[in-house]
């Protein structure tokens, strides 16, 4: 039995070149307010640190919104330099636990104007062409210690973390084969003291304040729950709890405050992270299907579907669903594109003891039984579930070799690669209970906290009806495609063109709350991603 390949192609709109809209700005000028801007600090995680397509990298480490706050402070400030723990590599580390023989993702052509789509895919990739060809000695790099000056740096954003990893001495140290959770290399790279303990040594904080800001920039929390959205909600456990959030935010902003500069600071509240391209890009209904094969995958799923007629059977009771709940659950397929996945769903009822009354009443074979043990709580996708972006390439995948069992398709997608109702409700509610905390804490800071409300500004921006919004001339769409997408290709982090943004973000919210006037970056003079590639002719 052959079935049809999948693939799915990602939309790009492009055109002849990728081009910055450098626009002749005014001799600009601005004040300080009350803010005082000489030594500028800032404490995150990856966003911070200028991780984009999937890396850390010289280039998005340049880019990053820090580097591009305080390029605009120094027209109001003398200020020091801004330093920040460079990788010195081209393509950073793509698979870090894989031993980084893959660099940051790249929008590739693999056989250029042939049958094959646009995808993201990692620099080292065979075909690619320079400068994305570079090898583990170029992606070993991002990992590689830090030689600069740890005492001048001012940029503490350390990718991957969560809040608690920034109070913790065990972020720095020791690294596995210890058994240490909250090990980071990303800061042990650059940590001033790395713990050998887990308990003595560096926090991310600490070596913040070592530094002996004036002025802090505070972004933590995403990754509280990010980790698990992008899991497609299938490990509660790194789900960070409200109570504990609360707890740990509040420490982090009481140690910044102590800081006998009188510091004022900055800090971002939480996007909506389920409204990201990493869980827009692949629709609900992502399977092309050519007759022959939409047939036999109805022939496959009629005794299924003949099942779940048998449980309308009055005798039941109604105890496996209304007839309108079971119908809703049939799985069928038609010729053409626009084709539903099948996907596991908790949230519905389980039909395993269903299936076994039918059983035991004589309506079904043992053999039959056992062929619908796979379907007890699966139906197909709706436009309300968010499949995740790595399902684009796993959806049609064919499991050990068995041309019968195809991902998605006859085999159900599990939990971790899509978002279905409950959990998007579980995801967003989590948002804006962190979010009451963070707001919380400012409220109670004494006028030395400006609130960046990401949130509202990266909402307004997901959900324009014009699928965009204009900012400084340019239309900024929340997408990964060039030219006017803002986010990078792995389709979670902004490109540079998204990282001016954030700062904009900031530097508003610095503003309003300081009376300082510090001109805002120009998105527009910034590149977004770059146009495919193929392989060299």
């Amino acid at each position: 039995m052959k079935f049809l390949s999948m693939l799915l192609t990602l939309l790009f709109v492009f055109g002849c070149e990728q081009e910055i809209l450098v626009q002749t700005d005014p001799v600009i000028t601005g004040e300080a307010g009350s803010a005082n801007f000489t030594k500028f600090v800032s404490i995150g995680n990856s966003l911070t640190a200028g991780y984009q397509a999937g890396a850390l990298f010289d280039y998005g480490q340049m880019n990053s919104y820090p580097a591009i706050m305080a390029q605009q402070f120094a027209y109001v400030s003398v200020n020091d330099p801004f330093d920040q723990p460079m990788t010195g590599s081209s393509n950073g580390c793509y698979n870090p636990t894989g031993g980084c023989t893959l660099g940051r993702l790249v929008l590739f052509d693999p056989d250029g104007s042939g049958p094959l789509s646009v995808r993201p895919a990692p620099a080292g990739t065979t075909g690619m062409p320079a400068p994305y060809n570079t090898d583990v000695t170029d992606h070993g790099k991002a990992l590689d210690p830090y030689t600069g000056n740890k005492d001048n740096l001012n940029n503490f954003g350390v990718p991957g973390i969560i809040l608690a990893q920034a109070l913790t001495p065990a972020t720095g140290g020791p690294p596995p084969p210890a058994p240490n959770q909250a090990y980071n290399p990303y800061f042990a790279r650059f940590a001033k003291n790395p713990s050998t303990d887990g308990v003595t040594g560096s926090t991310i904080i600490s070596d913040a304040l070592a530094t002996n800001p004036t002025f802090v920039s505070f972004w933590l929390g995403n990754n509280d729950v990010l980790g698990y959205a992008v899991g497609g909600a299938s490990n509660p456990s790194i789900l960070t709890g409200v109570a504990t959030f609360t707890a740990q935010y509040s420490a982090a902003i009481d140690a910044i405050l102590a800081h006998p500069n009188n510091v004022k600071m900055v800090v971002g509240n939480i996007p909506n992270v389920t409204t990201i391209p990493y869980f827009r890009l692949v629709p609900h209904n992502p399977v092309p299907l050519d007759e022959p094969t939409a047939a036999l995958l109805n022939g496959g799923f009629a005794g299924y579907n003949a099942a779940l007629d048998g449980l309308k059977n009055p005798a039941f009771g109604g105890a496996f669903g209304s007839a309108a709940e079971l119908d809703a659950r049939k799985i069928t397929f038609t010729a053409g594109a626009g084709n539903k996945v099948v996907i596991q769903d908790e949230s519905v009822l389980n039909l395993s003891g269903g299936f076994d009354a039918l059983l035991g009443a004589g309506a079904i074979t043992p053999a039959q039984r056992a062929a619908l043990a796979p379907y007890e709580q699966v139906r197909q996708s709706r436009p309300t579930d968010l499949l995740v972006l790595p399902a684009s390439s796993f959806i049609g995948t064919i499991v050990g070799g068995n041309p019968q069992l195809i991902n998605g398709l006859t085999v159900p997608l599990a939990d971790q690669w899509v978002l279905i109702p409950t959990e998007i409700t579980e995801i967003t509610t989590r948002i804006n209970d962190f979010n009451a905390a963070i707001a919380t804490k400012v409220a109670a800071s004494d006028n030395r906290i400006a609130l960046a409300d990401i949130f509202t500004k990266f909402t307004e921006l997901a959900t324009s009806p014009t699928g965009g919004i204009v900012v400084d001339g340019f239309f900024a769409r929340p997408l990964f495609a060039p030219p006017n997408g803002i986010f990078s290709e792995d389709g979670v982090h902004p490109n540079a063109k998204g990282s001016a943004y954030i700062a904009k973000i900031f530097i508003q919210a610095i503003n309003a709350k300081f009376g300082s006037t510090v001109p805002e970056p120009n998105v527009a003079n910034f590149y977004g991603t770059g146009l495919p590639v193929s392989p060299p002719l």
